[in-house]
């Protein structure tokens, strides 16, 4: 009798992060497994991850203060390739994602696109500044911290333009907040300001204090100015930002229930604080407050009452999260048109069936409707997925009448030539899968399992992979409690 044998595959991941100062690579190598024994349901899982190649830790090449040089980021790209001795059709997964004050260039959306098409068919995440924090903690250990201890950790990964906080509770995210600190805030060259960004300059303007482009560094009034980023950020972490403090606020207030226990520092400005690298891990050189900024944190009196963690990594923690930490694996019995793969950037509209098939199938045409208004008000022919939780117990009748309620609902669309892309929290997509294409045999059908989203996550899906798996990527852009 022929042994059994689990079926198994090795996938490469790509994370490559473009941040207001600098830009990292890092490949990485995941280990996908059946988990389940040769008479059950196959159960792929990613085993392993190993990251096969770090890059260097460049600067960011900008054309000028608004435009980044998409032609240097790909030569770094194509570079960083070589080196670790694969091509962009290796790449299965992972995540190009554009941080901080980067996120806000002029070309940065045409930068995501392009790159995405030259660094191999995988899945991109333009990150917003939520994403980035949860990512970001996710690289630091942060998130992993949280998992074994049970405490609260705030992990504030802090770059060139902002301060991206996620805080953790027992692996579960409890909320965000992002600030405009960062070392690149104000820039010098030979003892001069170069450049002051817009949130500072206002933030000057409330003090009366008189900085501007051309005027000799000024060293106290630098001081000042960390001290303050510091103590908004103790601030921040109890949750009772000042009016003031505000001008340093991007985005929502902090939005989080739960006390800080603890915190750890990630980012540019961690590794001034820690000093993980080796000096010729970076090519970058900087001349700005990022230095003065680290001492104020490692200083405040402010910060010292919580404990401090050290993170796993410093500069690298996003690049790292962007790699290894965003993808997931559907179940192996799913239903898609691999021609209609990869999918990118699909909002999520999440219709919960209340453990009663009648009583959730009437609402569905309405769900449909909301999710329409909410994704496409327009009509433009914005496609969704819709995420189906409470699936009560589902036998044959049931299945047909449910993809019957699918397909009818979704005349509604403006584009009913769309893929079909619905996610199922319970192990049903094959069966529902098979059942809308009989009942739809025209229709694009991605029907996908055993991944979990909420309501307002966007989502990449990536090719199918020899295990009969597709790898999917969920964005929490928005943090909503």
């Amino acid at each position: 009798m022929k042994k059994y044998e689990p079926q198994s595959e090795e996938i490469l991941s790509a994370g490559i992060d473009i941040g207001t100062s600098t830009t990292k690579i890092v490949i990485s190598q995941f280990s996908l497994m059946n988990m389940a024994g040769g008479t059950h349901m196959p159960r792929i899982e990613i085993v392993n991850k190993i990251v096969l190649h770090r890059s260097p830790i460049y600067r960011t090449p900008l054309l000028n203060s608004t435009t980044i040089n998409i032609e240097q980021v790909e030569e770094l790209v194509k570079k960083e390739y070589e080196k670790a001795k694969i091509t962009a059709n290796d790449i299965k997964t992972g995540a190009v994602i554009i941080t901080g004050e980067t996120a806000t260039k002029q070309n940065a959306q045409q930068m995501v696109h392009q790159l995405s098409d030259h660094a191999g068919d995988f899945l991109v995440a333009t990150a917003g500044p939520d994403l980035e924090g949860i990512i970001a903690a996710k690289g630091s250990g942060a998130f992993e911290f949280s998992k074994k201890a049970g405490k609260v950790i705030a992990n504030i990964d802090i770059g060139g333009g902002t301060a991206n906080v996620a805080v953790y509770k027992s692996g579960k995210l409890c909320g965000t907040c992002t600030l405009h600190i960062g070392g690149r805030l104000i820039e010098y060259s030979h003892s001069r300001v170069k450049s002051i960004s817009p949130p500072i300059k206002e933030l000057f303007n409330h003090w009366g204090v008189s900085v501007k482009e051309g005027d000799v560094r000024n060293n106290s009034e630098e001081k000042k100015l960390t001290d303050y980023m510091a103590t908004v950020i103790s601030r921040m972490l109890e949750r009772r930002l000042t009016d003031s403090d505000k001008v340093l606020l991007l985005g929502h207030e902090p939005n989080w229930k739960e006390e800080i226990e603890t915190i750890m520092f990630s980012g540019g400005i961690s590794e001034c604080i820690y000093r993980q690298e080796s000096a010729s891990a970076s090519e970058a050189d900087y001349d700005d407050i990022g230095e003065k900024l680290a001492t104020s944190l490692k200083e405040s009196k402010e910060l010292s009452k919580w404990t401090w963690i050290q993170p796993d990594e410093t500069v690298r923690a996003t690049v790292l999260g962007a790699g290894t930490q965003t993808t997931e694996i559907s179940g192996a019995t799913i239903q898609v048109d691999s021609n209609d793969l990869p999918l990118r950037n699909l909002p999520v509209y999440q219709v919960p069936l209340g453990n009663n098939l009648d009583t959730g199938l009437k609402q569905l045409r309405i769900s449909v409707e909301q999710a329409i208004e909410m994704y496409d008000p327009n009509q433009e022919g914005q496609n969704f997925a819709l995420y189906f939780t409470e699936i009560p117990y589902l036998s044959f009748k049931d299945i047909q009448a449910f993809a019957k309620a699918i397909l009818d609902s979704m005349k509604l669309k403006i584009n009913t030539k769309q893929p079909l892309v619905i996610v199922l929290e319970s192990d049903h997509a094959k069966a529902l899968g098979q059942t809308l294409k009989v009942q739809s045999p025209t229709q694009s059908i991605i029907c996908i399992d055993q991944i979990r989203v909420e309501h307002g996550d966007y989502i990449d899906i990536g090719h199918l992979l020899q295990t009969s798996v597709v790898p999917v990527v969920i964005k929490t852009l928005t943090f909503h409690h």
